[in-house]
């Protein structure tokens, strides 16, 4: 009794041979060159990820082993549900552009797409800018299983989402430990560990401001402005008062009496202890503990 998926793959094949033949050629180089292609862009993110945070670099190496973990997972499926391949059990199909495989190479799920999938989403974790590269080669990867009619159309498509979903999981569950370890591993002794894991993000410089003509440290023109103020206020404060009247600060006093004669006295150094913080309020002296 024909299915659904079996019309499909009727459909699908016989669109295949209605296409050139550099195309079909195409499609049969596509299979397995996908997968290489995979393995070039696990070495660029994990090359990109040395000179990153310990958490970039804990996913771009949990990528390609989340892609392993799926495909084993995939075999174990194949083993326990062996599903015959449909260049051999669709009745009335053409005949495929490839080879078709041996009896035991069970056709569910489809190791290619699981890979595919897994691949996609194990880079985009790692690099998501190129998520828009991986998910679209994952999609064509799976699309080609059925194109050169050695899988079914749901063995394609459980493939990609169980390799999407297995990867996810495991880079989630692992990135911490994992991170972990790469940071102990950039601290290691050992060159070729420390090569591995990656010199790390370099420092952050810290912003200096420019020290050039008429510049200042920070605060200085706060305690410039303080001094000044001091100063300002004492010396009219002791301006105002009457020459040699014994309140005041005892410097004052002692000027009063060295310097009777003169009119007002002149300013005297500005003192910090005889001024009450932060009201600049003068002390004044209480006679009747004299």
């Amino acid at each position: 009794m024909d299915t659904m998926t079996d019309d499909l793959y009727r459909d699908i094949t016989g669109f295949a041979h209605d296409t050139p033949t550099w195309f079909q050629h195409l499609a049969e180089v596509w299979t397995e060159l996908g997968l290489l292609l995979f393995g070039v862009l696990f070495i660029v993110a994990w090359w990109r990820a040395r000179s990153g945070e310990p958490r970039a670099l804990a996913i771009a190496v949990l990528a390609p082993l989340a892609t392993a973990v799926a495909y084993v997972c995939s075999e174990l499926f194949k083993s326990v549900i062996e599903e015959e391949r449909p260049c051999r059990a669709v009745a009335g199909a053409l005949t495929p552009l490839v080879e078709c495989p041996p009896h035991g190479d069970w056709s569910f799920p489809s190791n290619h797409s699981t890979i595919a999938g897994a691949a996609a989403i194990g880079l985009a974790l790692a690099w998501p800018r190129i998520a828009a590269l991986t998910v679209p080669m994952a999609v064509l990867m799976a699309f080609s299983r059925v194109f050169v009619g050695v899988h079914y159309p749901h063995d394609v498509a459980v493939g990609l989402v169980f390799g999407a979903v297995v990867a996810f999981l495991v880079v989630r569950i692992s990135t911490r430990p994992v991170a972990r370890i790469g940071q102990t591993m950039r601290g290691s002794n050992t060159g070729i560990v420390r090569w591995f894991a990656g010199p790390g993000p370099a420092p952050a410089a810290a912003a200096l401001p420019a020290q050039g003509p008429g510049t200042r440290a920070p605060g200085a023109y706060d305690q410039q402005y303080g001094q000044q103020y001091g100063q300002q206020h004492g010396q009219r404060y002791d301006q105002q008062r009457p020459h040699g009247q014994q309140y005041g600060h005892p410097q004052d006093q002692q000027y009063g009496q060295q310097h009777p004669q003169q009119g007002q006295p002149q300013a005297q150094p500005y003192d910090p202890a005889a001024y009450d913080q932060p009201t600049m309020t003068f002390r004044r002296h209480d006679a009747q503990q004299d």
